[in-house]
């Protein structure tokens, strides 16, 4: 049985991860509401609720390896694969492109879960999706604490998002908060290297 969306929403503002303002999202949309995961998932016991929701609804899929795009999606990716007892790794941004570093692998036949924080558009969670389909592996589902798309973003494969909301994103050309004069703040960690 799926968590109660309330339930979600709640933990989030129990743990300030939901966050209200003017911010510039990853997509390059501007929103007034942020979700930051890693505020939520430094607490142990909601890593394991969101890891472990995602890891129920595909433990029937034999997985055999987890993938999640770097910064956001490590964390709950590295738990997800933890509870399902499978290899974990990530991919990395080097340059405009996410790639394999450190050594890591994706082997052919491979069945791969990509798990992922918070989708708005998808780009970061595709981009992944394409590395496993290069690596010559099979892409058996898409696991994501928050759909931030309301449903929208579709990926080719089976998908659990723990949390499906609509959020209210604006192109910068037309997002109000900016006619207002306001800044967008990018509270993310695209740009990190």
């Amino acid at each position: 049985m799926k968590l109660p969306k309330e339930e979600i929403l709640e933990i989030f503002r129990q743990t300030n991860a939901l966050l209200e303002g003017h911010f510039l999202l990853t997509s390059g949309l501007h929103s007034p509401n942020y979700f930051q995961c890693a505020k939520v998932l430094q607490y142990p016991k909601y890593l394991h609720l969101f890891a472990g929701e995602i890891a129920k609804h595909f433990e029937y899929s034999d997985i055999e390896l987890v993938i999640s795009p770097a910064v956001g999606g490590i964390v709950v990716g590295t738990e997800v694969g933890r509870v399902l007892g499978v290899r974990t790794i990530f991919g990395e941004r080097e340059g405009t492109d996410i790639k394999l570093r450190r050594g890591f692998e994706i082997k052919k036949g491979e069945r791969v879960l990509v798990v992922e924080d918070v989708v708005t558009t998808g780009g970061s969670v595709k981009e992944i999706v394409q590395l496993v389909h290069a690596g010559g592996a099979r892409l058996a589902g898409v696991g994501y604490i928050v759909d931030r798309s309301n449903g929208k973003v579709q990926f080719d494969a089976k998908t659990f998002p723990v949390l499906t909301l609509a959020v209210t994103t604006y192109t910068p050309e037309q997002c109000p908060l900016c006619a207002s004069g306001s800044a967008a703040i990018k509270p993310g960690s695209r740009g990190l290297q």
